[in-house]
């Protein structure tokens, strides 16, 4: 894996750890690779258990659709929601495998890296995204088309607030930072996670040119 696609990624757990409300800053440079590491860590534990509990919510109300269908003779009208809250938790079960598998993963990634300029790197990006997350959120906001930024999940936000740093700060070909914010996606969202951030970075990037 390179390194600017590891530092992406610590970049994203990182900011997982600061509140997606407040202003806030990132570790400072001289912030040690362990301490990176742990935060990354702890960020993916911590998406991980919320990921499980979403996922058990919505197959809990599948449940009960299933259950009070077999009790109204109508019972065949639940059926659409039904699939629905199927989908929807065992999409977010798909969120918490990859992102466990990742949690797994990362330690021995961070061996085969140049690990200080990873740091450097990871450390570098997040703090671009804190200092103009208002500035970005917004004018994601304005490619979204009928949906709003807040409505994602948060490690959705902020692919695509990575995605839009690698664009106009880290100056990344467009056709590059969309690539890597789908790997991200791949490792740490679901399908229709994907297909969001895909669709809304080439509406973003199409905006620019």
């Amino acid at each position: 894996m390179q390194s600017r696609t590891l530092a992406r990624e610590l970049a994203l757990l990182i900011l997982g750890q600061i509140s997606d409300r407040a202003s806030a800053t990132a570790p400072s440079a001289d912030t040690s690779l362990e301490v990176v590491l742990q935060q990354a860590q702890a960020s993916l534990v911590e998406h991980v258990r919320e990921a499980l509990d979403r996922s058990a919510d919505e197959l809990q109300r599948a449940q009960q659709e299933l259950l009070d269908s077999e009790l109204q003779e109508a019972g065949g009208e639940r059926l659409p929601r039904v699939r629905q809250h199927l989908q929807t938790g065992l999409g977010l079960g798909e969120q918490a495998i990859n992102r466990l598998s990742a949690s797994l993963e990362l330690p021995r990634l961070l061996l085969l890296a140049d690990q200080d300029g990873v740091r450097r790197d990871a450390l570098a990006r997040a703090a671009a995204v804190l200092r103009g997350r208002a500035s970005i959120d917004g004018r994601l906001d304005a490619v979204m088309e009928g949906w709003r930024l807040t409505r994602l999940p948060r490690i959705d936000r902020d692919i695509l607030r990575l995605a839009v740093v690698d664009l106009e700060t880290f100056a990344t070909p467009p056709a590059v930072a969309c690539n890597e914010a789908v790997e991200l996606a791949n490792r740490y969202s679901d399908e229709q996670g994907r297909r969001m951030i895909n669709g809304v970075l080439r509406r973003f990037t199409t905006a620019k040119v």
